[in-house]
């Protein structure tokens, strides 16, 4: 009896002296839009700074909108930045993406969303199809390669933007430095991309919501899904668009292949994969562009992806398709 009492008091000073794991949860800005990161850590361990200072290095490495980052000193013309980690990543993900795709997924593109009014660069007035086939020449992820860390282009006029992908990638980031710190249970939400791993708080799988194409800046939620150390991106043109003095509507997502700013019938593009949610990231804005039929033969050839996606019928009714291995709950 006297050695059992010696154990309990054993493992209770053992367990006084267990440093508690404890659900936190971190809000801020990040990539131009709002961030909120949920994880389990050590107590008292806030991971804010770390967090901050890695968005940092990836705005300094991969923002268009900051004039002295290395893509914009590259977009300049300027030949001798060696590049990075981040950007040579980001560009070989592309890259995949880019052939996969052939071509619809394509980071040059940055000239074109410029010229339309969507990006930092100077917009053209009046473009018809005689400025767009110009501006055509600089379009292309096949006229730039990375040697010796140098980033060689075909044409100096050649204008990167790594915006489609660039905010997953930096969600996997703060991804991998949480499990670097020992974090196995996390959600990572920046912008509507999402990444998990583990169990919530309650010790269930993570479930998230799809997110209603709304065009009056409202969000609201109609159905969700159970992520189990995946990662999800939504890509939809019912925020960023454009309307002319006739009337017509332009998108913030290009066809690289025509160079038009015109939507498909595709409102929105959901991807679930257990790839990195840039690539999830990447995929979501490739099926806006390609638009419902392209995107459904796409993944029929592509059973590692998961998605849901809202169109509008010849009717002008709103209708969904999921692939059949993804399992939709309706939250109403």
């Amino acid at each position: 009896m006297q050695k059992v009492v010696s154990f309990v008091i054993i493992f209770i000073v053992i367990s006084c002296f267990k440093k508690e794991e404890v659900y936190q949860t971190l809000n801020g800005n990040a990539f131009g839009t709002k961030y909120t990161i949920i994880y389990e850590s050590k107590k008292d361990k806030n991971f804010a700074k770390q967090i901050d200072h890695l968005t940092y290095l990836l705005n300094k490495s991969l923002s268009t909108y900051l004039p002295n980052s290395d893509i914009s000193k590259i977009n300049k013309g300027e030949s001798t930045i060696a590049v990075d980690k981040y950007f040579k990543e980001v560009f070989e993900k592309s890259l995949t993406i880019y052939k996969e795709t052939k071509g619809v997924f394509d980071p040059t593109v940055g000239v074109l969303v410029n010229a339309w009014g969507f990006g930092p660069g100077k917009s053209i007035k009046n473009l018809d199809q005689v400025k767009l086939d110009s501006l055509m020449e600089f379009v292309g992820f096949d006229k730039v390669r990375i040697e010796n860390n140098i980033v060689v282009k075909e044409n100096p006029n050649i204008y990167f933007d790594f915006n489609a992908i660039a905010k997953g990638y930096g969600i996997d980031l703060i991804g991998r430095f949480l499990e670097e710190e020992g974090c196995e249970n996390y959600l990572i939400e920046i912008g509507g991309e999402v990444r998990v791993r583990g169990v919530n708080s309650k010790q269930k799988i993570w479930r998230v919501g799809i997110e209603n194409p709304n065009t009056d800046e409202s969000r609201s939620w109609s159905s969700s899904v159970e992520l189990n150390n995946k990662s999800m991106a939504t890509s939809g043109n019912y925020r960023k668009f454009k309307i002319d003095s006739t009337g017509k509507k332009f998108v913030h997502t290009i066809n690289a292949k025509t160079g038009q700013a015109t939507e498909s019938d595709l409102l929105s593009a959901t991807v679930i994969s257990n790839s990195d949610c840039a690539n999830v990231d990447g995929y979501a804005t490739a099926f806006m562009a390609m638009g419902l039929e392209q995107s459904k033969l796409f993944l029929n050839d592509h059973k590692e992806l998961q998605a849901h996606l809202i169109y509008t019928n010849n009717e002008g009714e709103i209708k969904s398709y999921s692939t059949d291995n993804l399992q939709i709950t309706s939250i109403n």
